[in-house]
């Protein structure tokens, strides 16, 4: 049978169809002047008393005491809520964990806001890196307020844009010594698989990830969370069109394989003696048919019976390695 849509597994064994308390106290006699006609008692003349922070909703608190708002960039400012108005970064995304706010930080070509750190994440991340951003430090149920419910942010979070995409002519330029492996990924939208994907691309050195731009996730502090950093480390190309990226590759001489659970034969056995480009899809629909077409070979990882499929980001991994193994440095 030839070329019938492909699944989103990538065993062989998988079938068509792919995954106060208040106590008594005196009343104190009350001070003569001590308010106004129409006040409250026990206030002294002239203090007004405001409203707590949060009862109205456009609330901006002052600056923390001990802060100075003119404070430079890589100053850490002690705050105990988050700060308003000017230091937003317009289009930017909180970024958290370590991990991924140290790649950030590290890379020349990300446009960065703030960075909000626990006294712990601001040491471990060092004063080098943070004279690029202005720092405000929090306790950490501060920034887990000001992060999605259950973001493990481990002390830190950053405020970024997200990346533009490189270029394919651009990076394969600067990768001229041995093969080079491009991983394309179909229509895959979960940023937990994509940002282990690309932790796993970076571990093997692949030469860059391609993405659809329209089908693929956005750089969320999720993925970004999920890579370990791996997206400020690895090229990271968005296409318009699958097929036309895969055809481009192929004019640059790389032997594009899409892994299936239908495939022809296993990966060890198709992988060529030059570059490649590993296409993967998604695990509700797989590889869409028109994308497979530009494919030379499809390819299927051996597994046992016992299990239908794989996760694709497990899939990667292991397809990763075994080119590894078979010789190629991917």
């Amino acid at each position: 049978m030839r070329h019938k849509d492909t699944k989103g597994d990538f065993g062989k064994n998988r079938r068509p169809g792919f995954e106060k308390t208040r106590g008594n106290s005196e009343k104190k006699p009350e001070r003569p002047g001590g308010h106004k006609a129409g006040g409250k008692p026990g206030f002294k003349a002239g203090f007004k008393a405001g409203p707590k922070p949060s009862s109205k909703p456009g609330f901006k608190p002052g600056p923390h005491p001990g802060s100075s708002p003119g404070s430079k960039q890589g100053k850490p400012v002690r705050s105990d809520r988050p700060q308003t108005g000017d230091n937003r970064l317009s289009g930017g995304q909180w970024l958290y964990g370590l991990h991924a706010v140290k790649a950030a930080l590290a890379n020349p070509r990300r446009k960065l806001g703030r960075a909000v750190l626990t006294p712990r994440a601001a040491e471990i991340i060092g004063e080098k890196l943070l004279q690029r951003v202005r720092v405000e430090i929090m306790e950490p149920g501060a920034i887990d307020r000001m992060l999605p419910p259950g973001a493990v942010h481990q002390g830190a979070a950053l405020e970024a844009s997200p990346l533009k995409s490189h270029d394919l002519d651009e990076v394969l330029a600067q990768n001229h010594g041995g093969r080079r492996v491009i991983l394309v990924l179909d229509q895959l939208s979960d940023p937990h698989n994509v940002g282990a994907i690309l932790r796993t691309a970076s571990a093997f050195g692949v030469t860059a990830v391609m993405v659809q731009d329209r089908h693929g996730p956005p750089q969320s502090g999720a993925l970004a969370k999920a890579a370990s950093g791996a997206l400020d480390l690895i090229p990271y190309i968005e296409v318009v069109n699958i097929s036309r990226a895969l055809d481009q590759l192929a004019e640059r001489g790389f032997w594009r394989i899409a892994l299936a659970g239908d495939g022809d034969t296993s990966l060890a056995q198709a992988v060529p003696a030059g570059d490649v480009a590993l296409v993967l899809g998604s695990e509700g629909d797989g590889i869409r048919r028109l994308v497979r077409e530009h494919c030379e070979a499809s390819a299927f990882i051996p597994i046992d019976r016992s299990v239908e499929s794989l996760n694709v980001s497990n899939a990667a991994a292991i397809a990763l390695y075994e080119l590894r193994r078979a010789g190629t440095s991917a």
